[in-house]
């Protein structure tokens, strides 16, 4: 994979997870509740994690323009991903009545962090040697 091509990849994981984070946690509360939306009946919390991550979400598709301006970002996502996905991990283990979610939104934060994280990294590196080669050639 070339810098350009792993930019790109970066770009369009960024517009990926951020469009999940709009439009796809409440389809997925809607369509797999006891795998996605905590507790039962009404909740004050749901709006706010909502808001959240839709908040979150734009800011990924807004800073997908210039992937690396945009690291801190990139990072903060990835490991609040692995430490939202770790809380919520404990809190269905405690809660036999919370256990679809160690199927549901636990392992789908994993996977988000690990993928993007993953694509980052590999952007990130390539951006570095291209920077030394250049260097050396100057």
């Amino acid at each position: 994979m070339t810098g350009s091509t792993r930019i790109a990849a970066l770009r369009y994981s960024m517009i990926g997870v951020g469009a999940i984070f709009i439009f796809g946690i409440q389809t997925l509360a809607w369509v797999w509740p006891s795998g996605w939306s905590w507790g039962v009946g009404h909740s004050h919390y749901w709006p706010m994690i909502l808001g959240v991550y839709a908040t979150l979400g734009m800011f990924l598709i807004l800073g997908s323009r210039d992937p690396l301006a945009n690291r801190s970002l990139i990072w903060f996502t990835v490991w609040s991903s692995v430490v939202h996905s770790l809380v919520m991990a404990g809190s269905a283990l405690m809660d036999p009545t919370e256990t679809g979610h160690l199927i549901g939104d636990v392992p789908a934060l994993l996977v988000v962090a690990i993928a993007l994280g993953v694509v980052a990294r590999r952007a990130e590196t390539e951006t570095a040697v291209t920077r030394l080669q250049a260097r050396r050639a100057a």
